[in-house]
């Protein structure tokens, strides 16, 4: 009996040792590994720290709510999509292409967008795309912009201030107006575009450049009648001047 057990655990053990040495050996030789095709929902891309560089990721994978990156809170409001999220060397989000697309009941919708963002802020640079179709109407823009962004913006402060405004907003409408404005004061929420080129809403192609309060101030543009023309706005939107002369 005992010599049965001996036999058992040494047969075992030895087992175990030659799956350990072929499993090792396995990948010493063969190095990178090929694959004709591979289906996976998620990838992470990481350090030799274990830190995340970059997610490669499906709908149902995209990291919201209470899920950490790199010790830090996702975005909870953030809606789920397809796409890829980068990560600097601190850890923190840095930008991202998410993409999507579907069909409805009488149209469909769709949109792009490859941004690049502040240090721990939000994007600064946005390629878009954006395609909606509803009967017989259909609006489609592509745009190449530039965004101002808070000098004292952090992606955590931002998230406990939108948390902050949102149960204000249910409360008292007016005090979170007041509560919004005096944190834009304060550097630490806000931003405006600067600079935008390709097609607007209006269907006008061009370059397009605002003021530091996110207001349209001079346009470069062809119409959606084909005609080409320059405009100088003031700060309330107004045109006070254009090239080639408006006719009354």
């Amino acid at each position: 009996m005992n010599r049965g057990l001996a036999f058992l655990r040494t047969f075992a053990i030895t087992c175990g040792i030659g799956m350990t040495l072929l499993t090792t050996l396995a990948f010493k030789k063969y190095g990178n590994h090929k694959f004709n095709e591979i289906d996976v929902e998620r990838i992470n891309i990481v350090e030799k720290d274990g830190s995340i560089k970059m997610i490669i990721t499906n709908v149902d994978k995209f990291p919201n709510g209470q899920e950490k990156i790199n010790g830090k809170s996702t975005n909870v409001d953030r809606k789920k999509r397809s796409g890829m999220l980068f990560f600097n060397e601190d850890g923190i989000e840095c930008g991202g292409f998410i993409y999507d697309g579907k069909k409805s009941e009488n149209g469909h919708s769709s949109g792009l967008s490859l941004t690049y963002d502040q240090f721990d802020g939000d994007q600064v640079m946005q390629l878009l795309t954006q395609d909606y179709q509803k009967g017989d109407k259909r609006f489609v823009s592509s745009s190449l912009s530039f965004n101002d962004r808070p000098v004292k913006e952090s992606q955590a402060k931002t998230m406990e201030i939108m948390k902050e405004l949102e149960a204000l907003r249910k409360k008292d409408p007016k005090l979170m107006q007041e509560k919004y404005k005096l944190y834009e004061m304060e550097g630490l929420i806000g931003g405006a575009p600067r600079l935008m080129l390709g097609k607007s809403r209006e269907q006008n192609n061009g370059l397009f450049l605002f003021d530091d309060k996110g207001m349209p101030r001079a346009m470069f543009y062809v119409d959606k009648n084909n005609v080409a023309k320059l405009d100088f706005l003031d700060e309330k939107g107004n045109t006070i001047d254009s090239f080639p002369k408006r006719t009354p």
